[in-house]
């Protein structure tokens, strides 16, 4: 785990609420939603780099030698039904019912800081974890734009669902238990304090200085039309984008009239699917990573990497459950660039 400057480790904390009785407080937002920066700086609200899968990996693995082996199995493959989608015949995460331990556990050990399966998603094609720095400015929230964000009170709401609902949610009840029916949630007024908090969250000061390099990065931004979806001051246009293979209502509002080829799956074939992919915003771009809505590139050299679109690929980030050879497919702007034109759009990216 990450280690800040001052010696702590910001993904957790000590919680005294009854004399004589000490907590560890998991599973917060922070738990996700903190980056540790080289220096130790600590980021709140950041796309987190704390390992989390690769820490409950670790865990099953001690977990066997306690319960065994079979008794442990039955209680993951239990879990991993959650993400199960009864009305998709191919759904990969019906794999797990077939996984023995050691693969269900590979499977963890295989997603990297900033990618995380968390719920509503996939133990095996798991999504990278958002920014939630700049929060305030975005019109949609998640990947697929679940949930628009028109006040503060979207995004208490959005805040409660993946508190307290998105866990217990199911879909095709006859195949699945009982799902468990929150004992309770935050009140409006914690709530409300969560959100404030969440839009006052500010980025690092930037180290990246605005060189020659990055300066003629800013003119091939504007020459290859980068702003027509990444439009500053925000760098993103607080549009959708419909995945391959979803065509939109004629009457779909904020929905840009284009493709870009991504894999579609999140979008279409997890409980958050939309058919859309919200445009992500740049602004603290330098200090994010890995990139994509999977988290299949690690650096943003590795996203402008032209090499990244051959089946015969090793993703830099999240390689895939298998470990298999894969393409990271769509969002080919900027790769028909010159390694040079490359080299100096990503100089100028990493300035916002």
């Amino acid at each position: 785990m990450p280690v800040a400057r001052d010696g702590t480790i910001p993904f957790a904390r000590w919680v005294v609420r009854r004399r004589g009785l000490v907590e560890l407080g998991s599973m917060g937002c922070n738990t996700c939603h903190t980056r540790v920066l080289e220096d130790g700086t600590v980021v709140p609200g950041a796309q987190g780099n704390n390992p989390n899968d690769r820490e409950g990996a670790l865990l099953l693995r001690t977990s066997a030698k306690v319960i065994g082996t079979e008794k442990l199995l039955a209680q993951v493959r239990s879990f991993a039904r959650q993400f199960e989608l009864p009305w998709l015949p191919d759904d990969i995460n019906r794999l797990t019912r077939s996984m023995n331990l050691d693969q269900l556990i590979a499977a963890g050990e295989a997603i990297p800081p900033g990618v995380t399966a968390r719920a509503n998603t996939s133990m095996l094609l798991p999504p990278q974890i958002p920014d939630l720095i700049g929060v305030r400015d975005r019109r949609f929230l998640d990947h697929t734009g679940l949930i628009r964000h028109r006040s503060i009170g979207d995004l208490m709401r959005y805040s409660s669902l993946a508190q307290d609902v998105f866990s217990s949610d199911r879909y095709g009840a006859a195949n699945f238990e009982s799902p468990p029916v929150p004992e309770s949630r935050y009140s409006d007024a914690q709530l409300y304090a969560l959100a404030l908090y969440l839009y006052s969250l500010r980025p690092p000061p930037n180290p990246n200085a605005f060189s020659v390099s990055a300066k003629r990065g800013s003119v091939l931004f504007t020459r290859e039309k980068c702003a027509n979806c990444h439009t500053p001051p925000l760098y993103t246009n607080n549009q959708l984008i419909a995945a391959d293979d979803f065509q939109p209502p004629a009457d779909a509002s904020d929905v840009l009239p284009v493709r870009i080829g991504v894999d579609p799956r999140y979008a279409l074939q997890t409980h958050k699917g939309t058919g859309y992919y919200k445009v992500p915003s740049l602004r603290g771009v330098w200090c994010r990573g890995p990139f994509g809505h999977s988290g299949s590139a690690a650096t943003l050299e590795d996203w402008f990497d032209p090499a990244r679109l051959d089946p015969g690929y090793v993703p830099s980030g999240f390689k895939g459950y298998d470990g298999k050879t894969r393409s990271i497919p769509g969002h080919t702007f900027g790769l028909r660039l010159r390694l040079s034109e490359r080299k100096d759009l990503i100089a100028f990216l990493r300035t916002l």
